[in-house]
């Protein structure tokens, strides 16, 4: 496994990490086997992996107290990171989505934070968090003032219930603000091969200033496994069945992807590996990438994902799977 600095944290964090958006469990993901997600978070543990990133909304503070549970007895050696700014308890904020049969809301204002942080320590089983991340920016009509988010954000870092202080899904703008408040160390947010609009602006600006990244989605719900045929299906409240959201899921779109997979087998080959452990290892190595997020349902995912972060591959193959995915053109 390599391990990489988070920002200027001073935090060395692997370069596979465990995403735990599908440990919350809800109808968005068909349901959860809260006994395999332990297996499959301590399975990660044993196979290098020392860095977990969950969030409150991730089945509503249920991915939070599974991975409190996993990390019990081992808390000083993994990286636990968590956000705040999804928000349900009330109508503080400004409207974000429905789901589950919840109304949420974005609210970074800083006495929602400061309520969101405690649940979150509560639920973790930790009396502090290694970084904790603003989920999404705020919006109108509620739009709270960057400053006074860091603030608070910053307070609680004096206070030491967090370590490090990392942003989710912003623009370039709102990075820049947010660091030019406080001491911001990460930015989190959708990048894979298929969807590559974060390297005309976050990756490089990200390394320009020294922030680690944490890329999500990076194997694209699976499809970039190779192991989502033709003949699978998803249920209409699932994620992956929405094309607005992942439209390489379209059956029209999706024996293009198929294909291209197809052509790595002589890759796979070379590094003994599977073609999810050849796209993770991809996205490791492009300019400002420092971290991927990985989800990993069960023990034989985590142990798979993790052996991917050994993984170099060498520069022709990383050309090669560039002007291949870029040889894709845009979904229909």
């Amino acid at each position: 496994m390599q391990y990489r600095p988070l920002g200027s944290s001073g935090i060395e964090a692997s370069v596979v990490a465990v995403g735990t958006w599908v440990t919350g469990g809800g109808a968005a993901w068909n349901g959860v086997d809260d006994g395999e997600s332990l297996r499959a978070l301590e399975t990660a543990f044993d196979n290098g992996v020392n860095f977990v990133d969950t969030a409150p909304a991730y089945g509503w503070g249920h991915s939070e107290e599974v991975v409190g549970k996993a990390v019990k007895g081992k808390r000083d050696k993994i990286v636990v990171a968590t956000k705040c700014g999804i928000w349900w308890e009330d109508q503080r904020g400004s409207f974000h989505f429905h789901l589950d049969g919840k109304d949420t809301y974005i609210s970074l204002r800083p006495d929602t934070i400061a309520i969101e942080v405690e649940n979150s320590l509560r639920r973790l089983g930790t009396d502090y968090i290694d970084l904790y991340q603003t989920h999404w920016p705020a919006k109108e009509p509620e739009n709270t003032p960057i400053e006074d988010t860091v603030a608070l954000l910053m307070k609680l870092k004096d206070e030491g219930k967090i370590r490090a202080i990392g942003v989710s899904n912003v623009s370039v703008p709102q990075l820049e603000a947010y660091c030019a408040a406080g001491d911001i160390v990460s930015d989190q947010f959708r990048y894979s091969m298929l969807y590559r609009e974060p390297e005309a602006d976050i990756l490089p600006w990200c390394a320009a200033h020294n922030l680690a990244t944490l890329t999500y989605m990076s194997l694209e719900q699976g499809l970039l496994t190779g192991k989502v045929g033709l003949d699978r299906a998803f249920k209409e409240d699932e994620f992956r069945s929405n094309p607005d959201w992942n439209p390489w899921f379209k059956l029209v779109n999706r024996p293009k992807v198929l294909a291209m997979l197809d052509g790595w087998r002589g890759l796979t080959e070379k590094y003994n590996c599977t073609l999810a452990q050849l796209v993770i290892a991809w996205t490791a190595a492009q300019p400002g990438a420092t971290h991927v997020l990985c989800g990993m349902r069960t023990a034989e995912q985590a142990a798979q994902n993790a052996a991917a972060g050994a993984l170099t591959l060498d520069d022709a193959d990383i050309a090669q799977m560039r002007n291949d995915a870029v040889a894709l053109g845009t979904p229909e």
